[in-house]
């Protein structure tokens, strides 16, 4: 039962990343859209590279976008308006006629009979007015139906009268008829009575335009079965385009019906499950410290989930704008926390996989993928804020490049740009650089270290550095001037030179328990290991290393800088304290005098290994001269390399030259001699 927990225990890093693949493939095959994908790629001022197509079915030719708008606008042109017709308006302006008729001619000298003729001709006048309504606002269709006793009848707009042009006609009723001098006083009376008694009925209009767009048809025509709908060689022009994006749309949405909808699950399935395949496989052979490492393998995939999510998310919405999905923020977050290549690869295989959903596929890869190497190209440094701007502009302007070729390609010409197209780019590069506060929440989720923490730990007011500066100050020197070598070497290999220097400053802080053990700090004559035998004089050595790692797990120092502390002196001998008790005892266990590694293991910690020791043991040079500081330095970094001390790190023979060369150069500034002045 003990055996089989232990290697249940064993094995449970192992299962945990078959989970995690297995919940990524369901996530990532739930995530995409509903529809299948359409075998042909095909586009416009291009050439059908495929055998003859014949219609595998009837299907209706829709109408694009741009037809169903120019028909809505069309219908919106000749649409018909209703407007209701008042009958209690007529009535009140008849009242008001009589009322003010009387006031008007009561000291006219009209003979009774007289008046009431001319108020009748007012009266007869008014009812020729309001005889089909009277309009209150112009009027521009050329029929209108007029809603009269909750009857809606079509009628000229001309037969009806226009409130502000009402003066030319009472002018002309009133000529018929001889009234003399009275014509003035009569026209000014019934122009000042009039009121409109036709109003636009918005509602009842607007729902017989909504009526007739709901009668709007979205297909023009029909293809049967076995017709030849575009012949090998033949360039796809406006016709057989939209006739082949009618058959794209029927045959995606009618493919996911019965038996074939499990079908085409399985096919994704399938394909995701090979992409993440391959991305475990990489992660194995080239990146086994991430592999081995369940934090990180998580992260990554919980990166892919996300940019996978919102591409579909936004591909389901509108696919148009499937390009403001900052998918850039992938590779330059992965090259933050791990390598470039690493992650250039994921973001090639997360471009593979939504290769599946977007529209246009083969643009989609092509572009990102440009951007993509841009991005691992352009990159560095993140923090420094500038250059996350400049990037970001620079991936702006492959992607508008990139478009414009494109459309020459497919129009032949520059005419028809959609220059939405450009504010969605924008809008890209501006959520790009959403990357520094989701770095930083990673950091604190993930317990990832970036550069930008990095940058903040080199701060020698830091609280352990501050304290390592009190407590040790001569190894407080020291770390400095290891930091400024290795971070030298580190720059002329191609190395991270800020990791180097952080781990550098950090990679002695075990010193300050005991600082006083450690010739650095000894500022008197007096060395307490004169009292020690030399076995116990190299274990508080060596401890220097464990309680290094303890502190600075203490103070929440990252993995990344404490493997500095870890393999600073890799499995090196004590070698003073071992000749000492070689002299005392010629059988020695040299066990005893070793550190316990690990050895380095990337270049970064081959760097330190070698910094750290060539200026430690430069202390003890006298009146050093240029060729005994290159005696020296040869001496130091061949002995490491006989010892095999780096064996693990992925550092080259040409490399190790090229920083024996650095710490040379830089230990000759420090040493060289200056010209006496005469006093």
């Amino acid at each position: 039962m003990g055996k089989t927990l232990d290697n249940f225990y064993k094995k449970q890093s192992l299962v945990y990343k078959y989970v995690l693949y297995f919940i990524s493939i369901a996530l990532i095959v739930f995530f995409f859209p509903r529809g299948g994908k359409f075998k042909y790629e095909f586009q416009k001022g291009k050439p059908w590279q495929y055998e003859n197509l014949y219609a595998p079915f009837d299907f209706s030719i829709k109408k694009t976008d741009d037809d169903l708008i120019a028909e809505r606008k069309q219908l919106e042109a000749n649409k018909s308006d209703y407007y209701t017709f008042n009958e209690q308006v007529y009535k009140e302006v008849v009242n008001k006629y009589a009322s003010s008729f009387e006031s008007t001619f009561s000291s006219n000298s009209l003979s009774p009979q007289n008046k009431k003729r001319l108020y009748n001709i007012g009266t007869v006048i008014l009812d020729s007015i309001y005889l089909d309504g009277l309009f209150g606002e112009q009027i521009l269709s050329k029929e209108v139906f007029l809603i009269k006793n909750n009857t809606a009848k079509l009628v000229p707009a001309d037969d009806i009268n226009y409130l502000a042009d009402i003066n030319s006609s009472i002018d002309d009723y009133i000529e018929a008829y001889n009234l003399g001098s009275n014509k003035t006083q009569l026209r000014a009376l019934l122009t000042s009575v009039l009121r409109a008694n036709v109003s636009y009925n918005k509602s009842l209009s607007d729902k017989a335009l909504q009526e007739e767009f709901s009668r709007l048809s979205f297909t023009r025509g029909n293809i049967l079965e076995g017709k030849l709908i575009i012949a090998k060689g033949e360039v796809v022009e406006s016709e057989n385009f939209n006739i082949l994006n009618s058959l794209k749309r029927e045959f995606e949405s009618e493919l996911w019906k019965g038996s074939n909808y499990y079908f085409i699950l399985f096919g994704y399935t399938v394909l995701v499950a090979l992409v993440l395949v391959m991305l475990f496989l990489f992660l194995k052979k080239y990146r086994p410290e991430i592999f081995d490492n369940n934090n990180k393998v998580t992260f990554i995939f919980v990166n892919i989930l996300l940019m996978v999510f919102i591409t579909t998310l936004v591909v389901k919405n509108d696919e148009n704008y499937v390009y403001v999905v900052p998918l850039c923020i992938l590779p330059l977050i992965l090259k933050n926390f791990f390598d470039a290549r690493l992650g250039l690869f994921v973001h090639v295989l997360t471009i593979l996989i939504l290769g599946f959903v977007v529209p246009n596929s083969f643009e989609y890869i092509f572009l990102q993928i440009i951007a993509g190497i841009v991005t691992i190209l352009s990159v560095s440094e993140l923090y420094k804020r500038a250059n996350l701007f400049i990037s970001v502009g620079q991936i702006t302007f492959i992607y508008i490049i990139g478009y414009f070729a494109f459309h020459i390609i497919h129009e032949g010409n520059l005419d028809n740009i959609e220059w939405i197209t450009f504010g969605i780019f924008l809008l890209n590069g501006m959520i790009t650089l959403f990357a520094q506060p989701l770095i930083y929440l990673y950091e604190k989720i993930f317990g990832l270290v970036s550069d930008v923490s990095l940058l903040e730990l080199s701060d020698t007011n830091s609280k352990l550095l501050k304290e390592l500066s009190n407590k040790a100050p001569g190894t407080f020197h020291h770390s400095l001037q290891v930091a400024n070598l290795a971070e030298a070497a580190a720059n002329e290999i191609g190395a991270n030179a800020m990791l180097v220097r952080v781990g550098a400053l950090y990679h002695d802080i075990g010193k300050m328990n005991r600082p006083a053990y450690f010739t650095e700090n000894q500022t008197t004559s007096a060395n307490p290991h004169n009292d020690l035998p030399p076995k116990e004089s190299a274990k508080i050595i060596i401890d220097h290393v464990i309680e290094g790692i303890e502190l600075a797990r203490k103070n929440n120092l990252p993995d990344r800088v404490i493997d500095f502390l870890r393999t600073h002196h890799g499995t090196t001998l004590v070698y003073y304290f071992f000749k000492k008790q070689q002299e005392i005892d010629e059988d020695v266990d040299e066990a005893n005098f070793r550190y316990p590694g690990p050895m380095p293991f990337s270049k970064e910690t081959a760097i330190l290994m070698m910094a750290d020791s060539v200026e430690a043991a430069s202390k003890s040079l006298k009146s050093p001269t240029y060729t005994m500081i290159d005696e020296f330095v040869e001496k130091i970094i061949k002995g490491q390399m006989q010892a095999n001390q780096f064996l693990n790190a992925n550092i080259t023979f040409k490399e190790i030259e090229a920083i024996k060369k650095v710490l040379k150069q830089k230990l000759t500034n420090i040493y060289h001699l200056r010209v006496e002045y005469p006093e």
